[in-house]
């Protein structure tokens, strides 16, 4: 099994930048694609960024530029910083991994973006 536990969301006006942190506990050995999904409100479920063990990251179209993901696989963590925030990115975000074929979840972190 693997747990994992989000950090850093809040409430930040338009234009600001705020960082997510995602650390992973448990069996985190073979973890190979780890990334953040987010959930806008009466909106499903959508893949931000996503990056795997060796760096290979990719990212949804609506943060291109915006938004850098980076992982520290000593520290089994996985970073989202996010830049120039705009309204739209106001979403519940959720970490993910995945290891041998199984998905893992955060418990979802709250990003607000007041205009």
């Amino acid at each position: 099994q693997v747990q994992l536990v989000e950090s850093g969301g809040g409430l930040m006006q338009a234009g600001g930048s705020l960082r997510l942190s995602c650390a992973a506990s448990g069996s985190t050995f073979s973890i190979n694609t780890m990334g953040w999904y987010r959930q806008p409100p009466g909106k499903q479920r959508e893949l931000v960024a996503g990056i795997t063990r060796g760096g290979s990251t990719n990212y949804a179209d609506s943060v291109k530029g915006r938004f850098t993901i980076s992982r520290d696989n000593a520290k089994n963590t996985v970073y989202l910083h996010m830049n120039s925030l705009k309204p739209e990115d106001t979403a519940v975000y959720y970490c993910h991994a995945q290891r041998i074929r199984t998905d893992y979840w955060g418990q979802g972190t709250q990003v607000t973006v007041s205009s």
